[in-house]
C-alpha cells in the first residue's frame, strides 16, 4: 500500500467535535469517490502524548495500490472537490505521502 496520512487541527472557532463530525460525515462523502481509493483510516485525537504533540485534531490515512495510484488521484477531479470543500478553512494541516509496511500484526 501507498498512503496518504493528514494530520489536521481544526479551525479556530470549532469545537474538536464539530470538527470530527465534518471530518467523518460531510466532508467523507466528498473524498469517498477518490479514484483508486482502497482504504481509509480515521483517527480522532482524544490526547497528546506529550506538550509538543498538543494541538492536532485527527489522523487520517487513505491508502492507495501505489504511488502512481495515490498521485493520480490527487491530480483527479474527486480530488479537486475535496480540496474545495475544505476551502479557506483556518485549521492547519500536515499531509505525507509515503509506503506502508506492516511493522506487527498481533
Amino acid at each position: 500500500m501507498f498512503n496518504l496520512a493528514l494530520l489536521a487541527a481544526r479551525p479556530p472557532e470549532w469545537t474538536h467535535e464539530q470538527f470530527i463530525d465534518w471530518w467523518r460525515g460531510e466532508h467523507a462523502e466528498v473524498t469517498y469517490p477518490l479514484p483508486g481509493l482502497r482504504a481509509w483510516r480515521h483517527t480522532a485525537v482524544s490526547s497528546a502524548l506529550e506538550p509538543r504533540s498538543e494541538g492536532w485534531d485527527g489522523l487520517s490515512v487513505l491508502s492507495f495500490d501505489s504511488e502512481q495510484a495515490a498521485r493520480a488521484a490527487l491530480a483527479s477531479d474527486e480530488w479537486a472537490r475535496a480540496v474545495a470543500h475544505v476551502g479557506n478553512m483556518r485549521g492547519k494541516r500536515i499531509a505525507l505521502l509515503g509506503d506502508e509496511r506492516e511493522m506487527f500484526l498481533g
